[in-house]
């Protein structure tokens, strides 16, 4: 009798964790969603460098940043299979940690060289404008 509960609970527990591991690996339609979702993402914004079709360059930057963002947020949903279930959420913590980090990281970095620009001596790019070749 133990013999068979053994096999019970080892065959439902192997059962039960396979269709969760399964679940969480894309399936064909998800990969190709994924897939059309990237070429269609990666496709815009280079008709938008291609064609010109947004003068300013600071302007074309922050839309190209935001296909660049958008696209990530696929690539992380569609292949890399993160969401708040996945491994009992840490991924998304994981995740979370990343981008703050990264935040502070360029943001202090912006402020850093916005300052050092700032504060740079009076007189200084004049005086190295006039001595270029």
């Amino acid at each position: 009798m133990s013999e068979h509960h053994n096999n019970d609970d080892h065959g439902h527990g192997h059962g039960h964790d396979g269709h969760e591991d399964h679940a969480d690996h894309g399936s064909l339609k998800s990969y190709a969603i994924g897939f059309l979702l990237s070429v269609i993402l990666t496709a815009i914004p280079f008709w938008l460098v291609m064609a010109k079709v947004i003068d300013k360059s600071s302007t074309m930057g922050l839309v190209l940043l935001g296909f660049a963002a958008v696209q990530v947020v696929v690539h992380m949903i569609y292949f890399l299979h993160m969401n708040a279930k996945a491994e009992g959420g840490w991924s998304m913590l994981a995740l979370l940690f990343t981008v703050m980090v990264l935040v502070i990281m360029l943001a202090g970095s912006i402020w850093v060289m916005y300052h050092l620009n700032h504060n740079m001596m009076p007189g200084m790019m004049e005086h190295d404008m006039r001595n270029m070749p």
